[in-house]
């Protein structure tokens, strides 16, 4: 007699293989996967913003790049120029070539020593806006030359591009100080420092005032050297009548505002073209074209946003 299995309660029994599944029964179906949340859209105005403050970023970084750094080889790269060619000039005889009296702007005028603070042969040029000292030292051009009856006034950055009177406060009553021009060598003796908040009350008649930022970081003030000339007076042939606003103590070039903005906007003009060619060409090709475009625009930027900035920083 057969076996005969039985089947658990609730337990339905396995088909067999091969065997098909009866016409009733309804059809096995597989459960459906979850479905995914849907991704969101990048907004696009919040995409261009957050691009727009990094290039931003990238910026400012860079002008503080070349405000303590390139800054000063620009200004080393000039005094080799117009070491050179003041020389050139003082070699001719009796120096006639070389300016004795008001030049244009920009113009080497005088070499300039204080050994006891490290000034070496650093070259003067004629007058005192923000653009004239990326050269080096500035002359007031209402003043005689150095060297010349009257008192003579110098100023010199502190903090940027080269920094030439970083040391200039450190200056003691009795240094020394040496010129020349076209009209020959001149001494100088230090007779005081001080500062715009410590007037120096001085009447001699042949003078030299060295001016320069009272700090490195925030130049709220200016340090003033006084010096005695100890040797001959030369003869003036006249001084400027008038100066203008951005020649004066600490302050800034409000002219260059406008070429500021201009290169500004071309920056974000060459900065469109170069996504917009990178997205339609070759993303290598845009790039290699644009960036030599790129880094000229930043640095005539730069230039005129440290024109801003004050002429003793």
């Amino acid at each position: 007699m057969a076996d005969t299995v039985l089947a658990g309660p609730g337990a339905a029994p396995a088909p067999a293989p091969g065997a098909q599944a009866s016409p009733g029964a309804p059809p096995e179906r597989d459960s459906p996967a979850p479905a995914s949340p849907a991704k969101e859209s990048p907004n696009p105005v919040l995409q261009g913003f957050g691009v727009g403050l990094i290039l931003l970023a990238v910026v400012a970084l860079g002008f503080v790049a070349y405000l303590y750094g390139l800054s000063d080889v620009q200004e080393a790269r000039s005094q080799v120029i117009l070491y050179q060619r003041l020389q050139t000039q003082l070699a001719q005889v009796g120096g006639i070539v070389a300016p004795l009296g008001p030049t244009t702007p920009g113009s080497p005028i005088a070499i300039l020593d204080i050994p006891s603070i490290g000034i070496h042969d650093v070259v003067v040029v004629e007058g005192t806006t923000p653009e004239n000292m990326m050269l080096g030292p500035g002359h007031l051009r209402d003043t005689p030359y150095p060297g010349q009856a009257g008192v003579s006034e110098i100023f010199g950055r502190r903090a940027t591009f080269g920094a030439p009177f970083a040391n200039l406060a450190k200056l003691q009553p009795g240094a020394f100080i040496e010129t020349i021009t076209g009209q020959g060598e001149s001494t100088y003796t230090v007779a005081a420092v001080g500062n715009s908040k410590v007037h120096i009350v001085d009447h001699a008649p042949n003078q030299l005032l060295l001016f320069t930022a009272s700090s490195p970081v925030v130049p709220s003030y200016y340090v003033e050297v006084d010096a005695h000339l100890t040797t001959a007076p030369r003869p003036s042939p006249g001084v400027a009548h008038e100066i203008n606003a951005p020649e004066t103590l600490l302050a800034g070039d409000d002219g260059a505002l406008v070429l500021t903005w201009t290169w500004a906007l071309a920056l974000i003009l060459v900065s469109a073209a170069a996504t917009l060619a990178a997205a339609r060409w070759s993303p290598w090709a845009a790039y290699l074209v644009v960036v030599p475009v790129v880094l000229a625009v930043l640095w005539n930027l730069y230039e005129n946003l440290a024109a801003l900035l004050p002429n003793l920083y």
